[in-house]
Protein backbone atom coordinates (compact mmCIF):
# COMPACT_ATOMS: atom_id res chain seq x y z
CA UNK A 1 0.00 0.00 0.00
CA UNK A 2 1.66 3.45 -1.11
CA UNK A 3 1.83 5.83 1.86
CA UNK A 4 -0.60 8.67 2.21
CA UNK A 5 0.17 11.96 3.87
CA UNK A 6 -2.57 12.50 6.55
CA UNK A 7 -1.99 13.83 9.94
CA UNK A 8 -3.98 12.81 12.64
CA UNK A 9 -5.26 14.87 15.75
CA UNK A 10 -2.29 15.75 17.74
CA UNK A 11 -2.72 17.20 21.65
CA UNK A 12 -0.97 19.22 23.79
CA UNK A 13 -1.16 21.36 26.64
CA UNK A 14 -1.39 24.73 24.88
CA UNK A 15 -2.48 23.85 21.68
CA UNK A 16 -4.65 20.71 19.95
CA UNK A 17 -3.83 20.61 16.04
CA UNK A 18 -7.02 19.64 14.02
CA UNK A 19 -7.02 18.66 9.95
CA UNK A 20 -8.09 21.46 8.54
CA UNK A 21 -11.43 22.16 7.16
CA UNK A 22 -13.99 24.94 6.07
CA UNK A 23 -15.94 24.82 9.76
CA UNK A 24 -12.35 26.77 11.06
CA UNK A 25 -12.74 29.46 8.35
CA UNK A 26 -14.91 32.16 10.33
CA UNK A 27 -12.07 31.58 13.54
CA UNK A 28 -8.97 31.59 11.10
CA UNK A 29 -10.32 35.07 10.06
CA UNK A 30 -10.50 36.17 13.07
CA UNK A 31 -7.66 34.50 14.00
CA UNK A 32 -5.18 36.29 10.50
CA UNK A 33 -6.53 39.51 11.39
CA UNK A 34 -5.54 40.29 14.99
CA UNK A 35 -2.50 42.38 13.73
CA UNK A 36 -0.55 41.34 10.56
CA UNK A 37 2.86 43.40 10.99
CA UNK A 38 4.34 40.03 11.57
CA UNK A 39 3.55 38.71 8.10
CA UNK A 40 6.14 40.73 5.75
CA UNK A 41 7.62 37.15 4.44
CA UNK A 42 4.71 34.89 5.20
CA UNK A 43 1.56 33.69 3.35
CA UNK A 44 -1.23 34.54 5.81
CA UNK A 45 -4.87 35.01 4.16
CA UNK A 46 -6.96 37.96 5.08
CA UNK A 47 -10.28 37.90 6.67
CA UNK A 48 -11.81 37.63 3.01
CA UNK A 49 -9.27 35.29 1.50
CA UNK A 50 -9.59 32.87 4.13
CA UNK A 51 -12.17 30.39 2.35
CA UNK A 52 -10.04 30.56 -0.79
CA UNK A 53 -6.75 29.65 1.30
CA UNK A 54 -8.55 26.24 2.90
CA UNK A 55 -10.08 25.26 -0.39
CA UNK A 56 -6.45 25.30 -1.76
CA UNK A 57 -4.89 23.81 1.24
CA UNK A 58 -7.54 20.89 0.91
CA UNK A 59 -6.92 20.75 -2.85
CA UNK A 60 -2.91 20.39 -2.14
CA UNK A 61 -4.20 17.43 0.87
CA UNK A 62 -6.11 15.60 -1.63
CA UNK A 63 -3.11 15.40 -3.95
CA UNK A 64 -1.17 13.68 -0.94
CA UNK A 65 1.29 16.29 -0.59
CA UNK A 66 0.41 17.75 1.84
CA UNK A 67 -1.78 17.29 5.24
CA UNK A 68 -3.00 21.29 6.81
CA UNK A 69 -3.16 21.68 10.06
CA UNK A 70 -5.40 24.45 12.23
CA UNK A 71 -3.98 25.18 15.77
CA UNK A 72 -6.35 25.42 18.66
CA UNK A 73 -6.52 27.10 21.79
CA UNK A 74 -7.69 23.41 24.44
CA UNK A 75 -8.33 26.45 26.94
CA UNK A 76 -10.99 28.08 24.73
CA UNK A 77 -11.03 26.63 21.24
CA UNK A 78 -9.72 30.21 19.77
CA UNK A 79 -8.00 29.37 16.13
CA UNK A 80 -4.28 30.29 17.09
CA UNK A 81 -2.98 29.73 13.46
CA UNK A 82 -1.97 27.22 10.79
CA UNK A 83 0.67 24.60 9.96
CA UNK A 84 1.59 21.66 7.90
CA UNK A 85 3.35 18.11 6.94
CA UNK A 86 3.64 18.55 3.03
CA UNK A 87 6.21 17.27 0.73
CA UNK A 88 6.48 14.13 1.66
CA UNK A 89 9.51 11.61 0.08
CA UNK A 90 9.23 7.89 0.14
CA UNK A 91 11.31 5.31 1.29
CA UNK A 92 11.65 2.46 -2.04
CA UNK A 93 8.27 0.34 -2.41
CA UNK A 94 6.65 3.96 -1.43
CA UNK A 95 4.69 2.30 1.90
CA UNK A 96 7.07 4.14 4.43
CA UNK A 97 8.18 7.72 4.60
CA UNK A 98 12.00 8.87 4.39
CA UNK A 99 11.53 12.24 5.21
CA UNK A 100 8.75 15.20 5.29
CA UNK A 101 8.86 19.21 5.83
CA UNK A 102 7.06 21.28 8.12
CA UNK A 103 5.69 24.75 6.62
CA UNK A 104 3.26 26.75 5.61
CA UNK A 105 3.30 28.09 9.34
CA UNK A 106 1.51 31.35 10.81
CA UNK A 107 0.71 32.03 14.63
CA UNK A 108 -2.01 34.80 14.99
CA UNK A 109 -0.46 37.86 17.00
CA UNK A 110 -1.63 36.90 20.55
CA UNK A 111 -0.39 33.42 20.00
CA UNK A 112 3.33 34.19 19.09
CA UNK A 113 6.06 34.35 21.65
CA UNK A 114 3.66 32.15 24.18
CA UNK A 115 4.86 28.83 23.78
CA UNK A 116 2.80 27.76 21.29
CA UNK A 117 4.79 27.23 18.04
CA UNK A 118 7.43 25.38 20.40
CA UNK A 119 4.73 23.04 21.32
CA UNK A 120 2.61 22.56 17.92
CA UNK A 121 6.45 22.08 16.36
CA UNK A 122 7.39 19.28 19.34
CA UNK A 123 3.78 17.15 18.30
CA UNK A 124 4.74 17.67 14.55
CA UNK A 125 7.99 16.38 15.27
CA UNK A 126 7.32 13.62 18.11
CA UNK A 127 4.53 11.87 15.40
CA UNK A 128 6.69 12.38 12.40
CA UNK A 129 9.57 10.39 14.23
CA UNK A 130 8.07 8.09 16.53
CA UNK A 131 4.90 7.00 14.24
CA UNK A 132 6.06 7.97 10.87
CA UNK A 133 9.83 6.78 11.67
CA UNK A 134 11.01 9.62 9.45
CA UNK A 135 15.11 9.85 9.23
CA UNK A 136 14.48 13.36 8.38
CA UNK A 137 12.44 16.55 9.11
CA UNK A 138 12.60 19.99 6.80
CA UNK A 139 11.86 23.27 7.46
CA UNK A 140 12.54 26.46 5.80
CA UNK A 141 12.01 30.32 5.51
CA UNK A 142 12.87 33.23 3.28
CA UNK A 143 16.65 33.70 3.53
CA UNK A 144 15.84 37.83 4.73
CA UNK A 145 13.23 36.31 7.42
CA UNK A 146 15.46 36.84 10.58
CA UNK A 147 12.42 36.46 12.86
CA UNK A 148 11.28 32.74 11.39
CA UNK A 149 14.82 31.35 11.15
CA UNK A 150 15.45 32.47 14.98
CA UNK A 151 12.16 30.42 15.83
CA UNK A 152 13.00 27.30 13.53
CA UNK A 153 16.92 27.19 15.19
CA UNK A 154 15.32 27.61 18.91
CA UNK A 155 13.05 24.57 18.11
CA UNK A 156 16.24 22.56 17.49
CA UNK A 157 16.58 22.48 13.74
CA UNK A 158 19.88 22.61 12.10
CA UNK A 159 20.85 25.30 9.25
CA UNK A 160 22.26 23.71 6.38
CA UNK A 161 22.49 26.86 4.06
CA UNK A 162 20.53 29.10 1.32
CA UNK A 163 19.25 27.94 -2.12
CA UNK A 164 19.09 30.58 -4.16
CA UNK A 165 15.64 31.61 -6.50
CA UNK A 166 14.71 28.10 -4.58
CA UNK A 167 10.51 29.09 -3.88
CA UNK A 168 7.82 31.96 -4.83
CA UNK A 169 8.17 34.36 -2.66
CA UNK A 170 5.13 35.49 -0.53
CA UNK A 171 6.71 39.26 0.06
CA UNK A 172 4.28 42.38 -0.68
CA UNK A 173 4.93 43.37 -4.04
CA UNK A 174 7.20 40.28 -4.94
CA UNK A 175 3.92 37.93 -6.75
CA UNK A 176 5.37 36.08 -9.32
CA UNK A 177 9.11 36.23 -8.15
CA UNK A 178 11.48 33.62 -6.59
CA UNK A 179 12.94 34.35 -3.06
CA UNK A 180 15.94 32.29 -1.57
CA UNK A 181 15.24 29.67 1.19
CA UNK A 182 17.13 29.37 4.00
CA UNK A 183 17.44 25.24 4.56
CA UNK A 184 16.92 23.37 8.27
CA UNK A 185 16.41 20.11 9.29
CA UNK A 186 16.40 17.53 12.55
CA UNK A 187 17.98 14.34 11.59
CA UNK A 188 16.14 11.27 12.88
CA UNK A 189 19.55 10.31 14.99
CA UNK A 190 19.29 14.26 16.57
CA UNK A 191 15.77 13.76 17.52
CA UNK A 192 16.29 12.70 21.62
CA UNK A 193 18.11 15.38 21.99
CA UNK A 194 16.06 17.94 20.39
CA UNK A 195 13.06 16.38 22.11
CA UNK A 196 14.74 16.71 25.52
CA UNK A 197 15.60 20.17 24.98
CA UNK A 198 11.75 20.95 23.44
CA UNK A 199 10.57 19.29 26.87
CA UNK A 200 12.89 21.89 28.99
CA UNK A 201 11.40 24.18 27.11
CA UNK A 202 8.11 23.46 27.56
CA UNK A 203 8.52 22.68 31.08
CA UNK A 204 9.78 26.86 32.12
CA UNK A 205 7.08 27.77 30.02
CA UNK A 206 4.37 25.76 32.09
CA UNK A 207 6.00 27.12 35.13
CA UNK A 208 5.69 25.34 39.19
Amino acid sequence: MVFRLEGPVLEGTLVRLEPMGLQHAEAMAAAAEEGRESYDFTWVPTADEVEKYIHAQLGRAETGRLAPYVLISPADGRVLGATAYWDPRLRPGGDRLSAVEVGFTWLSASAQGTGVNTEAKYLLFRHAFESWEVARVDLKTDARNARSRAAIEAVGARFEGVLRNWSPSWAPGEDGLLRDSAMFSIVAQEWARCRAGLEARLSRIAGP
